[in-house]
């Protein structure tokens, strides 16, 4: 029985997985504002009709938290606390044949690219003119760009192909249009991501054109930041590098998901570049732009890593200090071509390796954060929690690397979105506390 009234034509939009995902909600969430439905992003009001959770299927733990977040909602469609649950993203483009039997009271199950057939299944129309439009999730003055959908590249741990498809780029006049709306909307900072920013216009345009994606977008006006994700080492457009050093908004920042640094691991990994290879191209980002920060990714415990290939990676990660680092343990996914091997690195030793590694480059971000105290930098102020303004200085990203924490006094409102120049006092592992200049 139902408990409460539910509001017809209210939508919950539940997100879950990374950056690329949130995106899609909210251009899913746009097309639904604009055909007058009332909708919300991860709502709490309790009282929407219609969720539509969009799921993760990267690794084991992401499964499972999206197989969870379904059964929750189809707990309280039989209660009657909602009406109609959709599923779409990677984990049901991946697994929808599975999720289809296994879990029946999903009223529909949609793949990464059927955004027309869930509006089309809500009574909506696809809104041609919109594309591009979002209704943004993250704070009006910093958004998630994406440049392109899928990936080519035939790393073997990675399911992403399976569940995006092929690589397409975005045309850089579509690109820089959006980017346009965005700005006229208070948006300062855009975070380029995509699977691999690097093969950005091979498709399309026959070459990469990272380059002058960049330099078109760092032309528009309002735009202040321009930071890069996910940025492939083999094949590294080095044209790139040049923009970043020449153009002011550029951010001195790249996300260069590493993996490994074995010759052994990075074969196996069919990463196409060698230990050598890779040691070249992070000297050659530091030599040509000083200063840069530069974010990687590593895994622990792939098939065939042995004590001695894991040394090697402690080791690397203390010679090459590493601005930011994050490290997952290898997840055994189904259908790629690391499933073939054996799994044999056990649970416990993947996390051991895992705090290894963190516990080096804790050290790491402690040493380099304590070089800032004294020093000035640009702070974007992000919001304020508690008795602090939150915010970020060029070399950081949201919710992954360092925050810039200022003491809020009654004289100075900061509001979020706002630059301000700021002394570092004092620095943490992690965080760096500073006072308005």
């Amino acid at each position: 029985m139902k408990t409460k009234t539910l509001k017809k034509n209210k939508v919950n939009v539940v997100t879950l997985g990374c950056s690329k995902n949130l995106v899609d909600s909210e251009v899913l969430m746009g097309q639904l504002k604009a055909n007058k439905f009332d909708v919300e992003h991860e709502g709490t009001s309790d009282d929407h009709n219609i969720v539509i959770i969009n799921t993760c299927g990267f690794v084991e733990n992401a499964k499972q938290e999206s197989i969870d977040t379904i059964l929750r909602y189809v707990e309280a469609k039989k209660e009657g606390a909602v009406e109609k649950v959709y599923v779409t993203g990677c984990l049901s483009e991946r697994y929808k044949a599975d999720l289809e039997k296994e879990i029946p009271l999903v009223d529909a199950y949609f793949g990464t690219r059927e955004l027309p057939k869930i509006l089309k299944t809500l009574k909506a129309d696809y809104k041609h003119e919109l594309v591009g439009e979002r209704l943004l999730t993250t704070p009006q003055h910093y958004a998630y760009f994406k440049i392109s959908e899928g990936c080519d590249r035939p790393c073997s741990f990675c399911a992403i192909p399976l569940m995006r498809g092929k690589h397409i780029s975005v045309e850089i006049d579509e690109l820089v249009n959006r980017a346009k709306t965005l700005a006229a909307k208070g948006t300062k900072e855009l975070l380029l991501i995509a699977q691999d920013l690097t093969y950005y216009g091979l498709d399309i345009y026959k070459k990469r054109e990272l380059a002058n994606l960049i330099d078109k977008l760092a032309d528009v006006n309002g735009i202040e930041w321009i930071r890069l994700h996910y940025a492939f080492p083999s094949g590294f457009p080095i044209d790139v590098l040049d923009v970043i050093k020449n153009r002011s908004n550029v951010c001195n920042y790249l996300d260069m998901p590493l993996q490994h640094i074995s010759d052994n691991m990075l074969s196996s990994m069919r990463r196409g570049i060698t230990k050598q290879k890779t040691i070249d191209v992070v000297n050659k980002i530091r030599d040509t732009i000083p200063g840069i920060a530069i974010r990687t990714t590593l895994i622990a415990g792939y098939p065939g890593e042995t004590e001695k290939d894991h040394e090697e990676m402690l080791s690397w990660v203390e010679e090459t200090k590493f601005e930011r680092l994050g490290i997952f343990t290898y997840s055994h996914e189904e259908n790629t071509h690391a499933f073939n091997l054996k799994d044999d690195v056990k649970a416990k030793v993947k996390k051991q390796r895992a705090d290894a590694v963190m516990a080096i480059q804790q050290e790491i971000s402690f040493q380099l954060n304590q070089k800032k105290i004294g020093n000035t930098y640009k702070v974007l102020i992000d919001r304020k929690e508690g008795d602090y303004y939150c915010g970020r200085t060029e070399f950081d990203s949201p919710d992954v690397d360092n925050e810039v924490l200022i003491k809020a006094n009654n004289d100075i409102y900061l509001s979020p979105g706002t630059f301000v120049n700021t002394k570092i006092t004092e620095a943490t592992d992690f965080d760096l506390y500073g006072e308005l200049v």
